[in-house]
């Protein structure tokens, strides 16, 4: 109505004559088109958009407009979100050249280039495409792009904002990276936190070697990303599938360009990366309930991660104090500075290679061979020069056959990396990389020396410790100890004789097949009883670590100090001599860090034992179902313990020679390290899978209530999938710390019915321990629920294998597709397997499931 009022006014119509009056009858018309027009995506030729008026993007995402800065009357055009309070402006048009007040327009002049005129109708800025007609049309696009195009072919774009941005970098926008134009310094950053004006920081690709992402201020470099291998920037330590990091490098195309772009997980956040004005590139996401823009990452992160903070040849610790060190084999060029914390002179060699040695002193007598010296795990050097190795030859032979080369690494996803001169923006970093430097020879042997000297020591002081031992239990027990046993097998030797029937009495077993030939039997020591009873002290109860479905656990310890775990099947155990075969097959042939190590076995008339590294941390179970012991597990651990699993049940059923299946995976068969890392055990019930083998069926269910696939407890139907299904309760039980079994007396008889409940009324962060959920990551914690629940579904074809399941936890960037709703519950009767009298003795392995089917 005041706009009407005012064109009204503007164009002097009075209701004096008829033809006045129906004139003025039609005026609200055409002020209603001229509001209709400004409301709209686009703008054509003649239309304007005036300072006050904006056009927006067609889902409401973006808008395009004049906006200006408080105490100032300057005028800047540019995109910002919509219906977001500021700061949130992505682009901006005139920044060179404000308009001194609001009588600034936007239009497409008659060479069909959208402008910017202040009052005076002067070009202030312009598209400046060159096109053969003024039939143009500029469209604002929901991902914040602005194109101008031909109107009656709008796939034809003469020019856009995404390839002439500002600051900040949106989603779906491409930076283009081709080694041939070198550095492309794409962003720049404003000149204030409220001046728009360019700023003294510039952002962007540098593709020498492999791509990295840098930070310039001025001419000289600030930061920088570390090399890009095809999933992560190897320089940015938190770059791994704990954060929402969609980056893809596209193949090249024909004008020999790739590009850059971003994709977050939920297509619907609003996601921006800004370098503000100050030289920080930062990641922010829109939060609609809070109202305000929350910050993901920002780099630089720390003092090591600004550009060559220690020089050359220098590497920064975060951590340590002082930040700054030099390589091995080199010195502080200038020690007075150096030790005032001046670290910018960098270091020089102690010893010059060979080459240099050659050059300056023609005839001086080689001295030996360079060689390497290995520093882990760093961010690699800047400036490296990426080679192509053939198959006869490795990135060593490479960086050998150039008497220039410094250094060379081999990164996966890109590879063999060598440097000429001086390394550059060296630091340590977790999830690094491994340098090789290359060394005089002097330098590698007086290190080398050194460490066979320290070596030689330790040798002999363990020697010494380990024959006082040994007399001192040859002493203390030698009243237990039998006339028979011989001196060699006091302290649990291999036995070539009983090791060969050892093996052909227990290679026999008709489940023990893969692809047709017989597994021969382990290739373990066999410990002599009495030298485990040493060990163990005659298992004496404060030696007793807990008891399991096999027997009861002790630890001990062998002449020399290392420490072992001992499983002595019990009498009464439900177990027998299959599931101590079934152990013992399976185990000694398997090797991963997350699996627990079978160091021998003990057979003497009816004792049985297996003996195991010590894990002093016990089982899983031992922290998260503990009210106080659980608050040592933060949420960074949870997720480690998380991921070693998976990492685990994947080499079970993929990356072994041999195809297992656990059937047993649960809390208590966890056990920790001294650094918390989880290891599978307790392999007495697992399977093994031919080559082609997909589904086995039992007649004997045994297993756990609660942490057994519906398949396999209903049917004996077991797989990969049988696992998989134990696993997303076990991770269910991590995240909540909470039993499977504990909601048995509630309305969803089980934490996977309880899981369901929330996530279906978007309730999930209630499932979390409190513990841990005030400080963990949401993101991460929603995302472990899905896949639990996803792991958890009833039918086995609809579960994930192990290696999508990794795939989901390590990288975010994967879409996770919706879970099933469970109908059915596996049910514990009086005869499950785990349930324990008050000795603690389980009394029966043979088990029984009743299938609850709730309807919905």
């Amino acid at each position: 109505m005041n706009t009407c009022n005012l064109c009204a006014l503007e164009m002097g119509f009075t209701c004096k004559y008829p033809i006045t009056l129906f004139l003025f009858s039609l005026l609200p018309i055409f002020c209603f088109q001229v509001l209709f027009t400004h409301a709209a995506n686009s703008i054509r030729p003649g239309q304007f958009i005036r300072d006050g008026e904006t056009l927006v993007s067609d889902g409401s995402i973006f808008q395009l407009g004049f906006f200006g800065q408080e105490n100032t009357t300057s005028r800047f055009v540019g995109i910002r979100y919509f219906g977001v309070p500021l700061p949130s402006v992505v682009w901006v048009a005139n920044r060179e050249n404000p308009i001194p007040d609001k009588a600034g327009a936007i239009t497409i002049i008659n060479d069909g280039n959208l402008v910017v005129l202040d009052g005076n109708n002067r070009t202030i800025w312009s598209t400046k495409a060159s096109m053969s007609t003024n039939n143009s049309l500029a469209i604002l696009e929901d991902t914040g792009n602005l194109i101008l195009s031909n109107s009656e072919d709008t796939e034809k774009v003469y020019w856009q904002s995404f390839e002439n941005p500002t600051d900040t970098y949106l989603p779906n926008m491409r930076v283009r990276v081709n080694a041939k134009m070198g550095e492309n310094r794409v962003f720049t950053s404003w000149k204030s936190e409220t001046d728009p004006s360019p700023g003294n920081y510039t952002m962007g690709v540098d593709p020498q070697g492999s791509t990295q992402i840098v930070i310039w201020e001025g001419s000289n470099r600030r930061w920088r990303s570390g090399y890009w291998d095809r999933r992560v920037f190897t320089g940015v330590p938190n770059m791994t599938g704990n954060y929402l990091f969609g980056f893809e490098l596209s193949e090249v195309d024909d004008e020999g360009s790739r590009y850059f772009t971003y994709t977050p997980l939920n297509i619907s956040d609003k996601i921006r990366f800004q370098l503000t004005w100050d030289g920080y590139e930062k990641q922010f996401r829109w939060t609609e309930g809070e109202r305000n823009w929350g910050l993901l990452q920002s780099q630089p992160g720390d003092q090591c991660d600004l550009y060559d903070k220690c020089g050359s040849f220098g590497v920064c610790s975060a951590n340590d104090s002082p930040k700054c060190s030099c390589m091995k084999g080199f010195v502080p060029k200038f020690q007075d500075q150096w030790n005032n914390g001046n670290w910018s002179s960098g270091c020089r060699r102690k010893t010059p290679l060979m080459s240099q040695r050659n050059s300056s002193h023609g005839t001086e007598e080689n001295v030996g061979e360079d060689g390497f010296f290995a520093v882990r795990p760093v961010k690699v050097p800047d400036f490296a020069n990426l080679v192509s190795v053939g198959y006869t030859e490795t990135c060593k032979d490479k960086c050998l056959q150039n008497s220039s080369c410094t250094a060379y690494a081999e990164v996966n996803g890109i590879g063999c990396l060598v440097w000429n001169g001086d390394l550059l923006d060296v630091k340590y970093i977790s999830r690094g990389q491994t340098l090789l430097i290359r060394l005089a020879s002097s330098d590698l042997e007086s290190g080398n020396r050194k460490l066979s000297i320290i070596v030689i020591i330790l040798i002999v002081l363990a020697g010494i410790i380990f024959l006082v031992i040994f007399i001192w239990l040859v002493w203390r027990f030698k009243k237990k100890l039998k006339a028979s046993c011989s001196k060699d097998n006091e302290i649990g030797v291999f036995d070539v004789v009983k090791s060969k029937e050892f093996s052909a009495d227990f290679s026999g077993s008709a489940e023990l097949h893969l692809e047709g030939n017989e597994i021969s039997g382990p290739e373990l020591p066999l410990f002599n009883f009495n030298s485990v009873v040493v060990a163990t002290n005659n298992f004496c109860e404060e030696n007793k670590l807990g008891q399991g479905g096999f027997g009861p656990v002790y630890k001990g310890k062998l002449p020399g100090g290392q420490a072992i775990a001992v499983k002595r099947l019990s009498g009464r155990s439900g177990q027998g001599l299959e599931e101590f075969k079934n152990e013992i097959i399976l185990i000694a042939k398997l090797q991963h860090r997350n699996l627990v190590r079978l160091l021998g076995c003990c057979i003497q008339g009816e004792e049985k034992m297996l003996i195991y590294e010590y894990l002093p941390n016990k089982s899983l179970d031992y922290f998260i179902f503990d009210q106080t012991k659980k608050t040592l597990l933060d949420w960074k651990k949870r997720f480690t313990i998380i991921e070693g699993i998976a990492r685990g049940l994947l080499y079970l059923h993929r990356d072994s020679r041999l195809r297992i299946i656990h059937r047993d995976l649960k809390a208590s068969n966890i056990l920790l390290d001294e650094d918390m890392n989880p290891k599978i055990s307790d392999f007495g019930l697992a399977r093994i899978f031919g080559g082609n083998q997909n589904e086995a069926n039992t007649n004997r269910v045994v297993g756990t209530y609660g942490y057994m696939s519906p398949e396999y407890a209903m049917e004996g139907l077991f797989s990969v999938k049988s696992d998989v299904y134990s696993f997303g309760v076990l991770l269910l039980e991590i995240l909540s710390g909470r039993k499977n079994s504990s909601f048995r007396s509630s309305e969803y008889s089980s934490l996977v019915g309880h899981a369901w409940h929330l996530w279906n009324e978007g309730k999930t962060m209630e499932l979390i321990d409190p513990s841990v959920r005030n400080t963990c990551s949401s993101i991460e914690v929603l995302r472990c629920i899905h896949i639990a629940l996803l792991c958890v579904q009833d039918s086995a074809v609809h579960r994930p294998d192990m290696p999508y399941v990794v795939l989901m936890l390590e990288s975010e960037a994967t879409t996770l597709p919706a879970p099933r709703p469970p109908t059915s519950t596996s049910m514990r009767t009086s005869v499950d397997r785990d349930f324990s009298r008050d000795d603690n003795e389980i009394v029966s392995s043979y088990d029984l499931t009743v299938t609850v089917m709730v309807g919905r």
